[in-house]
């Protein structure tokens, strides 16, 4: 019984450390077939695709379509990642909420 235990808080811990909190990222490409993004990360450079399928997507706090995120060029993404396969493609992980804020809309800018 301590050995399941253990194994469960053990997966807890190593699952969580996966998950990236919604940094700024610059996205790259946006495939509405599949519902992928590429995007990368702004200071290392390191691309990733997810796929955003499931991702809550909000535009300056107000829901968004998919099909618009092509219209911006840098996003705040919050995902989990873990290299998966869909539709034949590997992925990076996957995205659970995508955020936008526009330029006119950026907290302490006037």
């Amino acid at each position: 019984m301590r050995r399941w235990t253990l194994i469960s808080l053990l997966s807890i811990c190593v699952s969580s450390a996966f998950a990236v909190e919604g940094d700024a990222y610059r996205l790259l490409s946006v495939s509405t077939s599949g519902k992928f993004i590429l995007i990368s990360q702004a200071g290392t450079k390191t691309k990733f695709l997810l796929d955003a399928s499931a991702a809550k997507i909000t535009v300056d706090g107000k829901p968004a379509e998919f099909k618009n995120l092509s219209d911006y060029s840098t996003v705040h993404v919050k995902f989990v990642q873990k290299k998966s396969e869909k539709e034949g493609i590997v992925v990076d992980g996957t995205a659970t909420e995508i955020s936008i804020l526009t330029p006119e809309n950026i907290p302490g800018k006037t």
